[in-house]
């Protein structure tokens, strides 16, 4: 009887112990007092770069940059916002081209992808970083809910550039390519900036011999497709048009046609 009374007490201890361990367990999964707040950018998983670039050529009026986020701990049951702090570099010179965001880590995630928008409409001087390089750094501003991230995700930087080379294909091209002109009019610095921030692709062929409509790996496009993209360009600048009180006009001080 003593060994059965043994071992009945031996098996309660461990079940004792066992209940006792997961509510450790349950309350350490859910313990969000202690939280760091990574950032970086690169891809979601797998590549982190020191830097990014960001061209103000490539966008009209706003662009972004895509950043990562991931917290170090285990997720909330509520919504949980962060925010960027961009410092150092030329960050008080852009200080009003930067758009930052309440940026929220939902409830039961663990991080997300983001964007730091630039304005090439605010630039203080339109020619800024046309011939050297631009830098601003961006961090988490600490608070109650996230402290700083682990080394080398602390902060990310981003090189600005502002310049956009004419391509050569505008104007003179032999055949089987065709001239950008044939579809697009005079080149100018605004128009080439409107194009890439509506079409989303830049320094394309337009080739008579294109085997498909637009092969993303080349960047040709077939001249039906050159129509296309012609024809997005002018519902484009109709609808610009319409929402601003000038119509859109370039470095010329010439209204821009397609």
């Amino acid at each position: 009887m003593n060994t059965k009374r043994t071992t009945y007490l031996l098996l309660a201890f461990s079940l004792l112990a066992l209940l006792g361990s997961c509510r450790k367990e349950e309350v350490s999964t859910f313990d969000i007092s202690h939280t760091s707040l990574d950032i970086w950018v690169g891809t979601r998983v797998g590549a982190v770069y020191e830097s990014t670039i960001y061209n103000y050529s490539y966008a009209y009026e706003e662009g972004g940059v895509t950043f990562y986020a991931q917290i170090s701990g285990m997720p909330a049951d509520h919504d949980r916002t962060f925010h960027l702090q961009a410092f150092g570099g030329d960050s008080i010179l852009m200080a009003n081209t930067v758009r930052t965001e309440d940026y929220i880590i939902p409830a039961g995630q663990i991080g997300g992808e983001y964007k730091v928008y630039f304005n090439t409409q605010k630039l203080s001087d339109p020619l800024l970083f046309t011939e050297t390089d631009g830098v601003i750094h961006f961090r988490v501003v600490p608070d109650d809910q996230f402290a700083i991230g682990t080394e080398g995700h602390q902060q990310f930087t981003v090189v600005l550039k502002n310049y956009l080379a004419k391509p050569s294909n505008w104007d003179g091209v032999n055949y089987p390519r065709v001239p950008l002109s044939k579809y697009f009019g005079t080149y100018s610095r605004t128009k080439y900036q409107f194009m890439i921030e509506i079409l989303g692709i830049k320094d394309f062929d337009i080739n008579y011999n294109a085997a498909t409509s637009y092969d993303e790996t080349t960047n040709v496009v077939s001249p039906a497709y050159a129509v296309y993209l012609q024809q997005l360009m002018q519902e484009a600048l109709i609808d610009y048009n319409a929402s601003h009180d000038t119509p859109l006009t370039d470095e010329f001080g010439v209204a821009v046609i397609f």
